[in-house]
């Protein structure tokens, strides 16, 4: 497709090079608005950080009692340990499903072949 062929497409504010379709029918909200999940994970990660300013004086409370207490060895050791079993875990879980999900796509698969 050229550029000749191509029309502005306006859309709430947000203006892109689109189809010629685009404002018509279906195609209008998927070919034009395609800045509202940028806004929506902009506004996100702003909430993030806000939340990260507010909570950040009490974790980083004065001779090293946070919101969690003192720290000492014990406590950073435990921690240290359930880093290393969530990362384990994660793939051993994330493998299973995947597992869960290739069976039933190929019996999916099977089943279509079979009644086709």
């Amino acid at each position: 497709m050229h550029w000749e062929d191509r029309t502005t497409c306006v859309y709430r504010n947000f203006t892109a090079w689109s189809p010629p379709n685009c404002g018509k029918g279906r195609a209008a909200p998927t070919a034009c608005a395609r800045l509202a999940p940028v806004k929506r994970l902009a506004a996100i990660l702003g909430s993030v950080l806000v939340a990260m300013l507010v909570t950040a004086p009490a974790a980083l409370a004065e001779n090293g009692v946070g919101l969690a207490g003192p720290t000492d060895d014990k406590m950073v050791t435990f921690f240290c340990f359930g880093v290393i079993a969530f990362f384990a875990l994660i793939p051993i879980v994330l493998s299973l499903i995947q597992g869960r999900l290739e069976k039933r796509k190929e019996q999916r698969r099977s089943d279509l072949q079979r009644f086709s």
